[in-house]
């Protein structure tokens, strides 16, 4: 299966489709969470000095972020098409979430 999808030349062209890539309530919670744990192991790791804390960060970001997709959106993660506008992404919604600019469900 041949799926094409559009390559965005800049990170405001690429929000508006990421947003639709979220649109599912259960999945802006997990990208939510996951984006909290990301900044609790960072502090963690800036607290202890452990290296885990590296590690774990990253399987707390995508993990949520991907039972998200598969779970509840049904698609696969703009990280898979575009991953630094993805990665932007994921903190410009953290923060609009965080904020109220947007809400948890969807319009």
């Amino acid at each position: 299966m041949n799926i094409k999808h559009t390559k965005y030349n800049s990170f405001a062209e690429f929000y508006p489709f990421y947003l639709t890539e979220h649109r599912h309530p259960t999945c802006r919670r997990l990208h939510f969470i996951g984006s909290t744990l990301v900044l609790v192991c960072l502090a963690s790791f800036f607290i202890t000095s452990a290296g885990i804390w590296l590690v774990t960060a990253p399987v707390c970001g995508y993990g949520f972020a991907w039972i998200g997709h598969f779970g509840f959106e049904k698609n696969k993660p703009a990280s898979f098409k575009q991953p630094l506008y993805s990665l932007m992404g994921d903190w410009v919604m953290y923060w609009q979430l965080l904020t109220g600019k947007i809400g948890f469900q969807a319009n």
